[in-house]
């Protein structure tokens, strides 16, 4: 079992207002996974997302497929 914590970060299209959320990519080699939390509530609840399903996500991003904010 590894004992490596989560390196959080915001992308860097954040543009600080209040609504991002925050990855820890480090943990997808080691554990297979993408954790994901509010920016806001750092100490809330954290989605762990599969590898997989997280590209899948980002691809859709970067393809429009969720419309424009």
């Amino acid at each position: 079992m590894t004992t490596e914590s989560p390196r959080w970060f915001k992308s860097s299209y954040s543009s600080n207002g209040g609504a991002c959320v925050e990855v820890a990519a480090n943990l997808a080699a080691s554990r297979g996974v993408i954790p994901v939390r509010d920016s806001k509530n750092p100490t809330g609840p954290v989605l762990n997302a599969s590898v997989d399903a997280f590209a899948s996500f980002v691809a859709g991003v970067k393809g429009g497929e969720f419309g424009a904010v």
